[in-house]
């Protein structure tokens, strides 16, 4: 009986204890859990200005009487001094002559900050100065021509690329029935005296890379590669032409975007710097049936975002004439800017970034005058 009792006693002193235990924990403070903290969405600012911003409005017109802008060009920081061009400067090539014929435009003229146009270069009637333009580091200019004698499609030309120096003065006219064929448009990866020029050929829709070594006074060696095709292109009776116009070459991951007018898509061709052969169109990297009609230059935003223009002669609509066109990188539409109520202004733009500001230089042909915007960069909100 004995046994009992104290059988009972150590389980009623068990349970006692398991009961002051179990206060003194359900006593202590509770931890508290860190609310997860809110992911806040990075915000890429536009860069496009509004239709309301003001512009800096430059006739492009010089005594002979060129009209039709089509390429445009920024004098790149620490460009050689002695010339009649200067840093911050912007060149436009002309493709029209004063009757308004279609590649016999022979023009480069010279606008300053300041919205002060002079002549750069003339050269001889009916060269057709084309949007392939490029001013290099050190010292020169390269233009591409198509020239027409009547100013329609039937009489167009392979035309010939131009290299001229600081002073607009030809020092060497590159010519290859192979690879220059309607030299449309162009961007380069400049290193100094070794440049990369890729240039689109309207006339037979393809691009190519000319690995180019110049000196301090001119151009001692080029070689060419075709590294894309396919592109769509024809003649009109509009346009003149279509088909593979805008290049532009992104340096940080080697690649090259192709505005195929014709095909109203944007492509991108990897490996641009080394391709040793034809890669084909390459991957479409932006299409947009209701935005783009039919794209024409093309660069890279200081945003991260993407611009082209807009010709109107594929895809066109009523309502957007004219018109610049911002898309990212993932291949969303992001704003428009229409320069004409028009069709056919847009052609030609270039972006110089100074400090904490960037212009934007984009050519209206229908007027025909460089609009030239200063734009604040805005950080990501």
């Amino acid at each position: 009986m004995k046994k009992n009792y104290l059988f009972a006693g150590i389980i009623a002193v068990i349970i006692v204890l398991i009961g002051v235990y179990a206060i003194m924990v359900w006593q202590q403070p509770k931890p508290t859990v860190a609310p997860i903290p809110e992911i806040k969405k990075t915000v890429i600012a536009p860069f496009l200005p509004d239709a309301t911003s003001t512009a800096l409005a430059v006739s492009t017109v010089p005594a002979n009487g060129d009209g039709n802008p089509y390429g445009v060009a920024f004098v790149p920081a620490n460009f050689p001094g002695g010339g009649t061009i200067e840093s911050g400067d912007v060149l436009v090539s002309n493709f029209n002559n004063s009757k308004n014929l279609q590649g016999t435009g022979s023009t480069i003229v010279r606008i300053t900050p300041d919205g002060k146009m002079s002549l750069f270069y003339q050269g001889a009637p009916t060269l057709g100065l084309t949007t392939a333009l490029a001013v290099l580091k050190e010292g020169f200019v390269i233009v591409g021509n198509m020239p027409t004698t009547d100013g329609t499609s039937a009489t167009a030309k392979a035309g010939s690329l131009l290299v001229l120096d600081k002073n607009g003065k030809l020092i060497k006219t590159l010519t290859d029935t192979e690879l220059i064929n309607g030299p449309w448009d162009m961007s380069v990866n400049d290193n100094g005296v070794n440049v990369q020029a890729f240039v689109s050929n309207v006339l037979s829709g393809n691009v190519v890379r000319f690995d180019l070594k110049f000196n301090l006074t001119t151009l001692l060696s080029e070689s060419g590669t075709i590294i894309a095709s396919g592109y769509a292109h024809r003649g009109d009776p509009a346009a003149l032409e279509i088909g593979p116009t805008g290049l532009y070459y992104d340096a940080g991951n080697d690649s090259l975007l192709v505005a195929a007018t014709a095909d109203n898509a944007i492509y991108k061709v990897v490996n641009a710097s080394t391709l040793s052969s034809d890669a084909g169109k390459g991957v479409v990297f932006y299409q947009d049936q209701v935005n783009l009609h039919g794209p024409l230059s093309v660069e890279k935003a200081p945003n991260g975002n993407y611009i082209t223009s807009d010709g109107d002669a594929i895809n066109p609509s009523d309502a957007n004439t004219s018109d610049y066109t911002e898309f990212s990188a993932a291949g969303k539409f992001v704003k428009q800017l229409s320069v004409s109520g028009t069709a056919g202004g847009a052609f030609g733009f270039d972006i110089q970034v100074i400090g904490t500001t960037a212009k934007f230089a984009a050519v209206n042909d229908n007027v025909p005058n460089l609009l030239i915007w200063t734009i604040p960069l805005k950080p990501m909100e």
